[in-house]
């Protein structure tokens, strides 16, 4: 005899219920979820989403596990603040197997339908992980156009796919957010660290923010933290991930994307070969790199390393920056390039915890540098770095700032861990060099582990600042509107 197979709606319903606890008078949402505190990006992120007068739906986007979810209940929370009574918001975490194969058009029928909504009622509807259900762009627009008084909000973990599928399918209807990995200034929040460790400096007025180290040893433990674990709000949240995050955070973070995500958005056949290639280039973050020499070590076409490039800038686990002369000019046939993890803490969940003293501190500071600027996109596009010859030497700088309307260098940051620069300013050539070519509008920065202050380097005035600071610096003063 034949049966329906069908997962019966009154059990669709009472998960529905499960997930959506507000929907009792008086309940909220999960107690642990309200005690994480709000990202940098809360804010804006909520004033976008409870924006009624735009009809257009917010697409969540970003690497996995950077507090999507999280986010999202805490935008429950502030409309159940707000006054918005708790029927009156669905929120649906489309990787429960109990919402396969039904489409999204019949969930927000039967939430409607369940509490008599009218069809003029003002709701929010909130798709977790909605790259789980195929073809959820055109299904969301649609949506968005068919139900104007609903306030459509989406996220998902396949940033590649998300970002490609929203900009193809939702134009006109969707608004991307971008939520990147923990800056080190959010780490220090999240860890109660930043009120014992960090604290205002006196600076001039038509400058930027700056801020002192209580404690630059105590500062660089947490920092140290931050590069093995830090970029992942769950991992400092929640201590048994924080213990082993490589057992937690490897498989979800990196795998997922490698051998699931980006494979089924560009029909990678060599998932094995795409995650040999990626390794290398975790390990090598901050490395100079180029795709002859990359092609010879793995045996892959410069072809595919390319595309591959692409793919892993796409799903946001990597960047790729250029190279200018000291002249500020980009090579015309660049063959290399340098690039960083765009969260140093992927590189401890794959290959271990780095220590103070490792070899790959220099790197990973480095890294940790670029993840800041990563929070802003106009700020990144005009970094750089530089390399050149000077007669039998080459020279190099870290960091070099090009005005967007100019290419000439704003500013130039070499980045250290380490002291010894102060006392062997010799090693500084480069940036001095670079900074007697250019009207730069601040001046020279170098990093160190625990130095502060200032010297004159064959006339060349340089800061000295620990790196540490200058990875808070940078992401506060980004994110502090």
């Amino acid at each position: 005899m034949a049966t329906d197979l069908q997962i019966p709606t009154q059990e669709v319903q009472r998960r529905l219920a499960t997930d959506n606890p507000w929907w009792r008078a008086g309940v909220g949402i999960d107690s642990e979820e309200a005690a994480w505190p709000h990202r940098a990006y809360f804010a804006q992120f909520a004033k976008l989403a409870t924006r009624v007068d735009v009809r257009r739906a917010v697409v969540l986007i970003g690497p996995r596990r950077v507090g999507k979810t999280v986010m999202l209940k805490q935008l429950v929370a502030r409309l159940l603040d707000d006054g918005v009574a708790g029927t009156r918001i669905l929120f649906l975490p489309l990787d429960a197997p109990i919402y396969s194969g039904r489409n999204l058009e019949s969930m927000v029928q039967m939430f409607t339908d369940l509490h008599r909504h009218r069809t003029d009622t003002p709701l929010w509807v909130l798709f977790d992980e909605v790259q789980y259900f195929k073809d959820w762009e055109v299904h969301l627009k649609s949506l968005v156009d068919t139900y104007p008084h609903i306030r459509f909000v989406a996220s998902g973990s396949a940033a590649a796919a998300l970002r490609m599928k929203s900009r193809e399918s939702g134009a006109g209807r969707f608004t991307e957010f971008i939520l990147p990995p923990l800056t080190f200034a959010e780490y220090l929040r999240f860890a109660g660290a930043e009120d014992n460790l960090i604290r205002n400096a006196d600076s001039v007025s038509d400058h930027a923010p700056s801020y002192l180290a209580t404690d630059i040893h105590a500062l660089n433990v947490e920092f140290i933290n931050y590069l093995n674990y830090g970029g992942f709000p769950e991992a400092v949240m929640n201590p048994v991930v924080r213990a082993n995050p490589a057992r937690f955070l490897r498989q979800d973070v990196v795998d997922k994307v490698l051998l699931k995500d980006l494979p089924s958005l560009y029909g990678i056949g060599d998932t094995q070969e795409l995650n040999r290639f990626f390794n290398v280039l975790a390990f090598n973050t901050g490395n100079e790199l180029g795709l002859e020499k990359l092609s010879k070590h793995s045996g892959i076409t410069k072809a595919r390393l390319g595309e591959y490039l692409e793919y892993l800038e796409a799903a946001y686990l990597i960047r790729r920056v250029h190279r200018i002369d000291d002249n500020a000019q980009r090579m015309q046939r660049a063959r290399t390039f340098k690039v960083y993890l765009t969260n140093p803490s992927i590189r401890a969940a794959l290959f271990g915890m780095a220590q103070a003293d490792d070899e790959a501190m220099g790197s990973l500071a480095e890294t940790a540098v670029w993840a800041q600027w990563l929070h802003s996109a106009d700020v990144s596009r005009s970094l750089h770095y530089a390399r050149w010859k000077a007669g039998r030497q080459d020279l190099e700088v870290d960091i070099v700032s090009l005005d967007s309307r100019t290419q000439k260098p704003r500013f130039a940051v070499e980045i250290k861990w380490s002291d010894r620069a102060a006392d062997t300013p010799g090693e500084l050539r480069g940036l001095c060099e670079l900074a007697r070519g250019h009207e730069l509008a601040r001046t020279p920065l170098v990093t160190t582990r625990t130095h502060s202050g200032h010297i004159d380097v064959a006339g060349q005035r340089i800061e000295f600042m620990p790196v540490a600071l200058h990875c808070y610096t940078i992401a506060r003063n980004l994110l502090r509107h």
